[in-house]
């Protein structure tokens, strides 16, 4: 009974019902449930259907029955891909070829799981801050100094110092503890300013237990053993059907050659005559049957492209062919498909063909033709639906529950007015208004932003992102705001108003007139702002700052420079600096 459920699976699976083959796999192993096979199956089902949380599940079982199984490694690496896991799916594809080096699947997963990798970035402002912990000589320099010296016999202050030099972006984890805080400040050549409940200089914790830190060990690198050359294999003498099959399939090969120059020639004509012959001389290599598919397609006639496509498909599971072959033919039959859907409307065969194709193998020329169906699908639906009278109807309705309060019903109708009209400014603006009153600031601002973007000259856009920035004591960043709306409407009283009451607030800073609590606030929040971080890290910034502590002249030439004027002015707001 276990068996014919099994077939069951497999027949929907090559059918492409993924739904009903992860099924008929399920009540196989509720008959059989420590055969490794049927997981292994159902886990591939559910990749197909891009359920990766039960394909990964299924493929950790499948490992834990059968762990001497390359292929459980494969549909584990599969399923952690999917789940966008590429390093443990490297080290899943990894472990299969450790049982199996020369297996294929597992070869070009491995290949495309680093490939997922992601790539180096340039280092953040946090990163780039971080980084000035690098380097032998920092103790020697936290040493030299009488006041974080007491520090290096603390525990857990050196703790946090190791833990910073292996990973500088976790600085800002440790940016409230005033030790470090104050290292920051040497290490950087610059005062960064510190008080405590009475406004006074916070003094140095007592020190503890000294504990110095211990050296990094070094790791011997192995040297890859030899392995003897194995003998080669002495010739075989061949038969006379066998050397007439060979001398039939040289020529094919010839023929096949012949048809890729013709068609890089763009002779579609010639090229199909040429993988025509050479499927009459040779019908175990499917690669004829999908390059004249690949001419139908330029050709434009779609239906012969499928009906290759279907053809390559059937005959390569019948000669076991490689899967990446049956994913050539599938994606090729998917594109087909998608160009048909232009005029047909109708994305979903396509998308389920380019889902089978992933399925054989995923690769990301596949990957992204299926996104763009399922984008133009998306799209389709977008137009079906789009009508600006019942856009303004729900828009109304939003505005009638705004007046009543009732922010969250008015959020409803606002978001269905942008389903059917996603390009009206109004009722972005109107959302982000609702936002606001829900104290939903980031959502708040995502939408001011998009309202700003679709009409960059009205004026609500620029008064409800500067509203929310500046509830966000973001007071620079409001004032921009504000101040590039007064360019589009200069009298504005919203707007003017606004740019008042920044100015308040960044004079207040100026004055050194915030509280110890507001001050730590703003610290705290301004050294996790990349904006801080990449000022800070700015080479001639941190002169500039050292400038200003050493050599006022110099410190008023550098303030003729407008853009160091607006830069030293964000960190005077941040709390970071104080201008006396």
């Amino acid at each position: 009974m276990a068996d014919e459920a099994k077939a069951k699976g497999n027949a929907a699976f090559s059918a492409g019902r993924f739904e009903e083959a992860a099924r008929h796999f399920g009540d196989a192993i509720a008959l059989a449930p420590d055969n490794h096979v049927l997981y292994s199956n159902r886990s591939a089902a559910y990749a197909s259907l891009g359920r990766y949380k039960e394909a990964l599940a299924d493929a950790e079982r499948t490992v834990a029955l059968r762990p001497d199984w390359a292929k459980g490694y494969s549909r584990l690496g599969a399923a952690r891909v999917g789940l966008g896991d590429a390093a443990e799916a490297v080290e899943a594809y990894e472990k299969g070829l450790d049982l199996e080096p020369s297996n294929a699947a597992l070869k070009d997963g491995l290949a495309q799981a680093r490939q997922a990798l992601p790539r180096a970035r340039p280092p953040s402002g946090a990163d780039a801050i971080g980084n000035v912990f690098q380097g032998p000589d920092i103790w020697s320099k936290i040493a030299a100094d009488p006041t974080p010296r007491a520090y290096l016999e603390q525990p857990d202050f050196t703790q946090m110092l190791r833990e910073v030099q292996r990973n500088p972006a976790s600085l800002n984890n440790y940016l409230s503890d005033p030790r470090m805080v104050q290292v920051l400040s040497l290490l950087l050549n610059i005062r960064i300013q510190t008080q405590n409940g009475n406004g006074a200089s916070e003094p140095a914790p007592e020190p503890s237990q000294s504990t110095p830190p211990p050296p990094s060990p070094k790791q011997q690198q192995k040297q890859p053993e030899t392995k003897p050359r194995e003998p080669e294999p002495e010739p075989v003498e061949l038969t006379d059907e066998e050397k007439e099959r060979k001398e039939k399939k040289a020529a094919a090969q010839k023929e096949k050659e012949a048809g890729n120059a013709a068609y890089r020639k763009k002779d579609f004509k010639t090229a199909i005559q040429h993988y025509t012959k050479a499927m009459e001389l040779d019908d175990e290599i499917i690669s004829y049957l999908t390059n004249r598919a690949a001419v139908y397609l330029e050709m434009g006639q779609y239906d012969e492209c499928i009906k290759d496509c279907d053809m390559a498909v059937e005959r390569g599971r019948e000669l076991r062919a490689d899967f990446k072959m049956i994913s050539r033919a599938l994606t090729r039959k998917g594109t087909a498909l998608a160009k048909l859907a232009k005029s047909s409307k109708d994305y979903d065969v396509a998308i389920e063909t380019f889902q089978k194709a992933l399925t054989e193998h995923r690769n990301p020329d596949t990957l992204k033709r299926l996104n763009d169906a399922e984008r133009a699908k998306k799209e389709l639906e977008q137009q079906e639906y789009y009508d600006p009278k019942i856009a303004d109807e729900e828009r109304e309705k939003g505005n009638e529950f705004f007046k009543q309060q009732k922010y969250p019903e008015a959020v409803k109708h606002y978001t269905e007015a942008l389903r059917r009209n996603p390009k009206d400014p109004k009722v972005y603006s109107n959302r982000a208004a609702c936002y606001t009153k829900l104290a939903a600031m980031p959502e708040g601002l995502k939408d001011a932003e998009k309202c700003i973007e679709l009409d960059p000259t009205f004026s609500k856009g620029y008064t409800r992102k500067g509203a929310i920035q500046f509830f966000m004591k973001e007071y620079d960043k409001a004032m921009e705001t504000y101040q590039e709306g007064l360019k589009h409407d200069p009298s504005n009283q919203e707007l003017l108003d606004g740019v008042k009451r920044c100015i308040q607030q960044i004079n207040k800073a100026n004055r050194g007139e915030l509280n110890p609590e507001e001050l730590k606030e703003r610290q705290g929040k301004a050294m996790q702002d990349p904006e801080i971080q990449n000022i800070l890290t700015d080479p001639v910034m941190r002169q500039v700052l050292i400038d200003f502590q050493e050599n006022p002249k110099a410190a008023q030439e550098h303030l003729k420079n407008p853009g160091v004027k607006q830069k030293i002015q964000k960190l005077v707001s941040a709390g970071i600096v104080q201008m006396k």
